[in-house]
């Protein structure tokens, strides 16, 4: 069993400290859902504008470029561990770039996992093209897949048309990059939205459902997952993503903080709950097998 880095007081929501595709290893619960945003091995010396400046997009040794064979290969590594720790019912979400997205779905289909949707996410607020010798990039791409061919998945259907006028939703999200009020603990360099994470929880997971990430970064999964009444276990091999992790989670047992974060994200504003879903009672939750400990 897997010791955790974290776990907050009611276990909604845990962290384990170290290299994905050991710890992914160690253990055999089952999840409902998984969301991942694998590395993009984007970190070759290039740079970026943010917030009007220049900056180096290096993100750290985790996201040096490899070959082509050695990005394949992690793929298939770890989307086959996830597939393992997926209930037979669950699906998997996969964020990436034209860099890494086709490697991913290519390992998805050899798996044996279904793609059910490849969502477009249009970002409102993209950082602007420096070289202005191609397009602008604007959009990343958000791979859905199911475990298994023939078992049915969660997708819950009227609840995203509720969010969108009534209308069906279509694969193109229309969602903002990070705002500054997602930073108070500090930033991960490609930390994703709240709200995107929160519409991704809410289509295809139920309430005191089991949320896993085994890339978390500054766990917008766990924190969008709480905010959304489900539970969240993480794996991130950086220790200081793990304290802003930390530092994330434990804002959420301020009950004002927590309505704040909520009136930020246009889906749950939507819903208008204004109960606290995600605490549960610690006697509702110690009884249940924990990922880890």
């Amino acid at each position: 069993m897997i010791s955790s880095y974290y776990t907050s007081p009611n276990k909604d929501f845990l962290i384990a400290n170290g290299d994905s595709l050991e710890l992914l290893n160690e253990f055999k619960f089952k999840f409902d859902m998984i969301f991942a945003d694998p590395p993009y091995f984007l970190s070759n010396g290039g740079i970026s504008l943010q917030s009007g400046k220049v900056v180096c997009v290096d993100k750290g040794e985790w996201d040096k470029g490899k070959s082509h064979e050695e990005m394949m290969s992690f793929n298939m590594e770890w989307l086959r561990l996830c597939r393992d720790k997926l209930k037979d019912n669950g699906t998997i979400w996969i964020s990436g770039t034209y860099h890494n997205i086709f490697s991913v779905a290519n390992c998805l289909t050899e798996l044996g996992y279904r793609i059910l949707n490849v969502v477009t996410w249009q970002k409102t607020n993209p950082p602007a093209n420096i070289s202005c010798r191609f397009f602008t990039y604007s959009t990343e791409f958000i791979i859905w897949a199911r475990k298994c061919e023939k078992v049915p998945h969660k997708f819950n259907y009227d609840l995203m048309k509720r969010l969108n006028d009534d209308k069906q939703m279509t694969d193109v999200w229309r969602l903002p990059a990070i705002g500054r009020w997602e930073k108070a603990c500090g930033k991960h360099p490609t930390q994703k939205p709240l709200s995107l994470l929160t519409r991704i929880i809410l289509a295809s997971t139920n309430e005191g459902d089991w949320v896993l990430d085994p890339f978390s970064g500054s766990s917008t999964t766990g924190i969008a997952a709480n905010l959304c009444g489900r539970r969240f276990a993480g794996i991130e091999n950086e220790e200081e993503y793990c304290r802003m992790s930390v530092a994330r989670r434990m804002m959420l047992d301020d009950a004002n903080e927590r309505v704040n974060l909520k009136r930020h994200i246009a889906d749950l504003r939507t819903l208008d709950r204004c109960e606290q879903p995600g605490l549960f009672a610690n006697e509702a939750v110690a009884d249940r097998m924990l990922p880890f400990t």
